[in-house]
């Protein structure tokens, strides 16, 4: 995908919002006004998993429908890209946690689908089956995940497979595991060399702790655990060039997983072939420019 470089950098507010169960939504487009008045360089917008109603399926939605319509409307006042954390979609007589990736246009342009719902605790959610990556024009592309999906180091994988270079990763833990998700998204990031930007909730639905990691692993910011806006710009630049020469001209893991033919016992299978990694050149020691 061709970039230039006046636009390699790309504005993301991270909204850790402490709410209640209920219908958050006006509440919501609040904040997204908000952060948009005070830092006019952001040009998407994320919000933790199911904080428009809470974790209840009683407060399942159609997509489209009234809920994800409210959303949009947002995103275009607001021109915004906006990937408002997830809501439990009614979809063929089965409910999903489901996250729609909204244009600044007010479009719809994709729903991810949580393929890992927290089994056993997340009862009645069906499973998705489909990966999603998005490209933003003059920026580049990202990918979707939702909480527990980051536990299965393939859903990660996956989406790097397809070229993401940013996984949008929207979250609602209130359990004490939050410390072991933070050593997951950094970890996350440094094996994929990408961005994992993990927004959680706070209040009464999560004990909040954002974490926005950069493609080395390295830690931009960690929210508290209350109410927090996270402004902060992906470098493009930077992570071609983490990925080309590795991080600090070190590790080259995209590389090195691309030209190894191993078979992997748990799958019978090599990796499969993947354009964004055939892209990177060839694993070699980085030189003096």
């Amino acid at each position: 995908m061709e970039r230039s470089d006046r636009n390699r950098s790309f504005g993301i507010a991270g909204l850790q919002l402490a709410y209640a169960p209920g219908d958050n939504l006006e509440r919501i487009a609040a904040e997204v006004a908000a952060v948009t008045r005070r830092f006019p360089w952001v040009r998407l917008v994320m919000t933790g998993e199911l904080c428009g109603f809470g974790a209840s399926p009683e407060f399942a939605r159609c997509m489209p429908g009234d809920a994800e319509d409210f959303l949009c409307d947002v995103a275009r006042r607001h021109d915004i890209w906006f990937v408002p954390g997830s809501l439990y979609e009614q979809r063929d007589g089965a409910i999903f946690n489901t996250t729609p990736v909204i244009d600044p246009q007010g479009r719809v342009t994709a729903r991810y689908r949580k393929i890992f719902p927290f089994a056993p605790y997340e009862r009645g959610i069906a499973p998705g089956s489909e990966f999603v990556v998005f490209d933003v024009p003059d920026a580049g592309r990202f990918g979707i995940s939702i909480c527990y999906d980051m536990w299965f180091p393939e859903t990660t994988r996956s989406l790097i497979s397809l070229g993401a270079e940013v996984i949008l990763h929207p979250t609602m833990t209130n359990t004490i595991d939050r410390d072991i998700e933070i050593a997951i998204a950094r970890a996350s990031a440094a094996t994929n060399q990408c961005y994992f930007v993990d927004v959680n909730v706070a209040g009464d639905l999560g004990v909040g702790g954002s974490v926005i990691c950069g493609p080395g692993g390295e830690v931009i910011h960690q929210a508290g655990s209350g109410r927090e806006v996270i402004a902060f710009e992906v470098d493009f630049a930077y992570l071609q060039r983490c990925r080309e020469r590795g991080w600090q001209g070190l590790g080259q893991p995209l590389k090195s997983f691309r030209d190894n033919p191993v078979t992997y016992p748990a799958y019978g299978a090599a990796r499969a072939d993947s354009e964004t990694l055939s892209r990177l050149g060839p694993l070699a020691r980085p030189s003096r420019d």
